[in-house]
């Protein structure tokens, strides 16, 4: 069970799950004394939650209930409003006020004590709110200028519209003081989507003791019917940082589950048309790139220049066609490369737009990693297989072979598009489709000088159809299908899941579940070999207690042998069958010395699904707090594990014979993080895990520390710097030998026929060889940010990181777990190096319009044995003398609106 989310990521007052800010020792102490004490408090609590009295019982439940809908009546007007952030038209005093806010945090309940005043308006075309948020001086409202979409340490006021009123789906439009726009999409797939933008346009200005905001959201920029009158989902928030309060019109409990499902309505919608919702946005963007590859012959510098253009068509009121035409996504920030020594990959963020923005459909059960789109080429790390070797000639001279010229690592998109809408009767549909084009690779006879090419990746269809039906009580069902199509002799990829959700009528207690097929027909890329999982499945079904300050819920759930999604999804490890158990107590008002308690425990089974055999358990909790006064905030966490036998690290297939015993092990962290509001704020984050000693072999016993630092300092309201501080380490993990063991050396020889192979026949290894080793992993991110104003910012990001492995011994795995000491002398020492830095200036000319120039600055390396060292400074220095990549880019959108385009040629 994770920690509890907020309801929104701006009025976040810390960041969820994070170990966090420290701002003395003193204070550090003090927070863990009182460790002890929380918990006794969350213990008597449950214990009050199974026995209270009658007068607590009917206040706890009227605590999880939403509370009743407020109604506020839209006022329709025939004159224009100059948007200016003064409220000065004489429009605004004849419309009806939402005020008499009510607090969420840090105390739910309590009604405000500065009074807010909000208005709307609407016309044919757009939706007008006006809001005065009165306060004790300008002092007291704080007023950071960031960049879009952050709202920082400021004051801001928001409106929130569920347009189809189906109490599931909704937006928010929320601006701060110093004018920065945010805005999401809410639904029970996604959650919030901040990433979800619209182009819409807002002024504040402030007067005396108050502040103002005006906004004018057109409706191009929502969905909804075309019903003659029309009711809203309705709600307004404010935010006033200086006492870190947050207020809704509608009370919004903490206790009941759901957001948009506690919002009231809005009334007086009359005679309004969905428009025409076209626009396009063109762009063009030009590069130079510089790599100094120092070779005869070889240009350092090239140049590029592109276009495109992205096309967004109201198909009707509820549904949206998205398009990007020859996508250009080179400006995006640099994905965090890691030492990978797990048997999964790396997930990587992701940070191109078209993939992040109104997606929340296509996210549902988990089916999509949008990362797959425009990947590294399925046959990317097949080519040297392919090259012509280096031979002896009938003159005993050796003949060189093949070399790879050019391997691209990523897959360039044609285009992508999306169709996406909720019905009225609240059905959902979503439809997404990409093309990607054939993908080279390019090697050269080292004797003549000849070039051919070897295809990597060859032309591909990505698709992906959703089904939603929102039901009531927050409920749904969903029928998802996801498939990816190759052209020529390999094999093609379908994925089907069908998702449940029912909660009762008063949104206490719900049943959830998901089953899964997948598909996989044809050919091994590049081989005449059958795939092997051609069909595997997944279901979960789970029951829970979903309102109040005790939630508890169950679960339990397979992942057949041969279950696959990984074409257009993710997954980390099928062939299991996991059952859980969740709980958890949280008091959302004030006591003793501190603002609200969270705390959390989990119970965890899980065993192989083919042959069945036990894998691993794992029992945890944990706490978190705020305290009163200072607004530090502090958790804890603990887990402990039996024995675990890890069948996946092994790299063996069928699972089951091999696995790695590891140890009883127990892990302790905790968090502190200071008030955001300081100039000087701190997150501090710790933990140890300590493992019981391994008594089939002489080892020392394993040992995890870990802990980030992460200090951040406002210069001013527009200048700001952060830095971050990783250091991980882990001594004695043993695990599998990374690079795997090279027949062509003497040292390895000899070990993969010790292991059971046959280097002469070609023959791999039947046993697997582990290596004992010391990993000692750091990063630093520095990252600063100067706005300019509302709609101009620059921001600088860069980071460092440093993951050494240090082998002391190795190990023969057999079969059932048995290791035993070998004697292996190659050096498998290992350390890899990343740097980046992204420098980002955006300029935000003209609603929906963008000049953005970037640089980034980009190197790694991987040094092998002797040259790996554990020495940061070692390390920082390698990496500044190895050759860097740079890039340097400017592009420029422009966003052009039918509607407004049309109404300018007009006049």
């Amino acid at each position: 069970m994770p920690w509890p989310r907020p309801l929104i990521r701006c009025f976040t007052t810390h960041p969820p799950l994070r170990l966090s800010h420290i701002s003395s020792r003193l204070r550090a102490v003090k927070c863990f004394r009182v460790f002890l004490l929380l918990w006794l408090t969350t213990l008597t609590g449950l214990a009050q939650a199974q026995s209270a009295s009658p007068p607590d019982k009917a206040t706890n439940a009227a605590a999880a209930l939403p509370s009743p809908k407020r109604q506020l009546q839209a006022l329709r007007i025939t004159d224009a409003i100059k948007l200016d952030g003064q409220l000065d038209e004489a429009i605004w005093q004849q419309a009806p006020i939402a005020t008499d806010f009510i607090q969420n945090r840090p105390n739910p309940g309590p009604h405000e004590k500065h009074p807010t005043e909000v208005r709307v308006l609407y016309d044919d075309a757009n939706l007008y709110v006006g809001a005065i948020m009165h306060d004790v001086s300008q002092d007291s409202i704080m007023r950071e200028l960031t960049a879009r979409d952050d709202i920082g340490n400021s004051d801001f006021i928001g409106i929130f519209l569920d347009t189809y009123h189906d109490q599931l789906n909704g937006y928010s439009f929320i601006v701060s003081t110093g004018g920065v726009q945010v805005d999401a999409r809410y639904s029970p797939a996604g959650g919030e989507d901040g990433n979800w933008n619209a182009v819409w346009d807002s002024r504040t200005s402030m007067k005396g003791t108050d502040w103002y905001c005006e906004m004018r959201i057109p409706y191009s920029a929502i969905r909804f019917s075309k019903a003659k009158d029309q009711v809203w989902g309705l709600n307004f928030m404010r935010q006033r940082k200086r006492d870190n309060q947050a207020f809704f019109w509608n009370e919004v409990k903490p206790a009941v589950d759901g957001f948009v499902n506690q919002w009231g309505e809005l009334q007086g919608l009359h005679d309004i048309q969905p428009p025409l919702r076209l626009s396009l946005t063109p762009y063009v963007s030009s590069y130079v790139n510089h790599f100094p590859y120092k070779e005869q012959g070889t240009r350092n510098t090239s140049t590029s220049f592109n276009g495109g253009a992205d096309v967004k068509w109201g198909i009707n009121e509820s549904f949206t066609l998205d398009a990007t035409l020859v996508p250009d996504f080179g400006q995006v920030q640099s994905d965090n490369q890691v030492l990978n020594l797990s048997p999964f990959e790396v997930q990587f963020q992701e940070n191109r737009q078209f993939f992040t923005e109104g997606t929340e459909l296509f996210n549902k059960g988990d089916l999509f990693y949008s990362r797959r789109v425009g990947a590294t080429p399925i046959g990317f790390g097949d080519v040297s297989s392919q090259l012509r070797q280096s031979e002896m000639g009938p003159d005993g001279q050796r003949r060189p072979g093949e070399a790879v010229v050019s391997n691209p690592g990523i897959t360039r998109l044609l285009n992508a598009t999306k169709v996406s809408g909720r019905t009225k009767n609240g059905l959902g549909v979503g439809v997404f489709n990409a093309l990607s084009n054939d993908v080279y690779a390019t090697v050269r006879d080292s004797v003549d000088g000849r070039q051919r090419d070897v295809l990597t990746q060859p032309f591909s269809n990505y698709s992906i159809m959703v089904l939603d039906q929102s039901l009531k009580n927050n409920s749904y069902v969903s029928l998802i299908n996801t498939n990816v199509t190759r052209w020529g002799q390999t094999y093609d990829a379908n994925v089907t899941g069908g998702l449940f959700r029912f909660a009762n009528k008063k949104n206490s207690y719900a049943v959830d579940g998901r089953l899964v097929y997948s598909r996989l027909r044809g050919k091994q890329f590049g081989s005449e070999e059958e795939i092997g999982d051609q069909d595997g499945y997944k279901y979960q079904i789970g029951v829970s207690k979903i309102s109040g300050n005790f939630t508890w819920g169950l679960n339990h759930g397979i992942e057949s042998d041969k279950y696959n999604p990984n074409d257009l999804g993710i997954l980390f490890g099928n062939n299991n069958i996991s059952q859980g158990l969740y709980a958890s107590y949280n008091k959302y008002k004030p006591f003793w010395k501190v603002n609200n308690l969270y705390t959390f425990f989990n119970l965890n089974h899980s065993v192989l699904y083919k042959p069945t055999r036990y894998q691993n358990a794992n029992v945890s909790g944990g706490f978190n707090t705020t305290f009163t006064k200072s607004f530090l905030t502090v958790g804890a966490n603990i887990d402990a594990n039996p024995i675990t036998h890890d069948y996946y690290e092994p790299r063996q297939y069928p699972l089951g014979d091999y696995y790695v015993r590891v140890p009883v092990n127990a892990n302790i962290g905790g968090f502190i993080s200071s008030d955001y509001r300081k100039k000087l704020a701190w997150d501090f984050n710790g933990g140890v895990r300590w493992y019981a000693e391994d008594d089939r072999l002489e080892r020392p016993r394993r040992m995890g520390y870990g802990w980030n630092i992460s200090p951040r300092y406002r210069v001013s309201n527009q200048l700001n710097f952060r830095y971050s501080l990783d250091w991980n380490l882990r001594q004695n993990q043993v695990g599998y030998v990374n690079g795997g063991l090279d027949s062509s050396l003497p040292q390895d020889t000899a070990i993969i026929r010790q292991l059971g192979g046959n280097v002469l026949l070609g023959k791999p290894p039947v046993d697997v060889l582990l290596g004992r080793r010391r990993v000692l992993t750091v990063t630093n991110t520095i990252s600063g940010a100067y706005t300019f104003n509302n709609r101009m910012s620059f921001t600088i990001r860069t980071r460092h990181y440093t993951s050494t492995v240090n082998y002391r011994d190795f190990a023969h795995l057999k079969k059932g777990g048995l290791e035993t000491p070998i004697d292996y002398r190659r050096n498998r020492d290992n350390t890899f190096n990343a740097f980046n830095v992204d420098a980002v200036y955006s300029w935000w000319f003209a609603p929906g319009s963008q000049v953005s120039i970037v640089w980034k600055n980009a190197s790694s390396s991987f040094l092998e044995s002797n040259e790996a060292t554990p020495l940061y400074f070692d390390n920082l220095n390698n990496t500044i003398n190895t050759p860097h990549n740079n890039s340097i880019s400017i592009k420029i959108l422009y966003y052009l609106d039918y509607l407004m385009v049309k109404r300018q040629l007009a006049g």
